[in-house]
């Protein structure tokens, strides 16, 4: 009996080794696996939103990126062929011009023109999104805005193919002071920057007033010339600074056609 007991015990260790050693593997394959996800885990790294920078860092002068035959063209006998500088708090974002003329025939009547050029400047930003697509939300509602002009008549709405990367020309009629004008309005945007140009006419004392198509064509033209300017422009102005004088509030800068009648009604006088 003692030696079968004996014999038990001996078996019994022997069999206890082999559990002890798994254990003592697993143990050791938990601690190793423990260590490696402890030294893989540190502090998570946000990534920082980005959006592409604009294209266009400043706005040339509006005055100068209409030429003198054009503005001859279009506004005959015009008061100031260098047109008329709009007030700006922020040159570097807005800029504008503006040129108005009588051409008066005597008993044959006389034909009044008025164009305008505005520009507007983005700058890309990360949490409202880069300098093209803001500009390309000021362009659709600068196109709205056109679209309903109070009191406008005969409203049409047309693509404009071969202005920067997008472009429309609204025309229409607007009867002010007794007259009938005719309006042809076209705004476009070239990457960052959107230009609204406005130009209408009408004729007095029996002058026939022009139509709004045939302004349309004009527009397009001077349009295209604007648009060119940018790129010109905007390389000479990176290489000068100036100071934009008298300051305006951004509102009345944004309001082109409050410009537009007051220089209509003064033209009369």
């Amino acid at each position: 009996m003692s030696r079968s007991a004996s014999r038990l015990t001996r078996i019994l260790a022997c069999a206890a080794v082999p559990v002890m050693l798994v254990v003592a593997g697993c143990s050791s394959d938990s601690d190793s696996k423990g260590e490696a996800d402890a030294s893989s885990t540190g502090p998570s790294v946000k990534a920082t939103p980005t959006v592409p920078p604009a294209k266009y860092s400043e706005l040339p002068k509006a005055c100068k990126t209409i030429g003198g035959k054009t503005v001859d063209s279009l506004v005959p006998k015009a008061k100031s062929k260098g047109g008329t500088e709009g007030r700006s708090s922020d040159i570097a974002s807005r800029s504008s011009c503006s040129w108005n003329g009588l051409d008066d025939k005597g008993v044959k009547g006389s034909q009044y023109r008025w164009l305008d050029v505005s520009m507007r400047r983005y700058d890309s930003d990360v949490a409202r999104g880069s300098g093209a697509q803001l500009a390309g939300k000021y362009y659709t509602t600068e196109v709205s805005d056109a679209q309903g002009t109070e009191g406008a008549k005969d409203v049409k709405t047309a693509p404009a193919s071969g202005i920067g990367d997008q472009a429309t020309t609204v025309t229409y009629t607007l009867k002010k002071a007794g007259a009938e004008f005719a309006y042809a309005m076209v705004v476009a945007r070239t990457e960052n920057v959107t230009i609204t140009l406005t130009y209408n006419g009408t004729g007095y004392a029996g002058a026939k007033s022009p139509s709004s198509a045939d302004l349309a064509k004009d527009a397009v033209k001077a349009a295209k010339e604007a648009v060119a300017g940018i790129t010109e422009g905007s390389a000479q102005s990176s290489g000068s600074s100036g100071s934009s004088g008298s300051e305006e509030s951004p509102k009345a800068e944004e309001s082109p056609k409050a410009k537009e009648s007051a220089k209509e009604t003064s033209k009369a006088s």
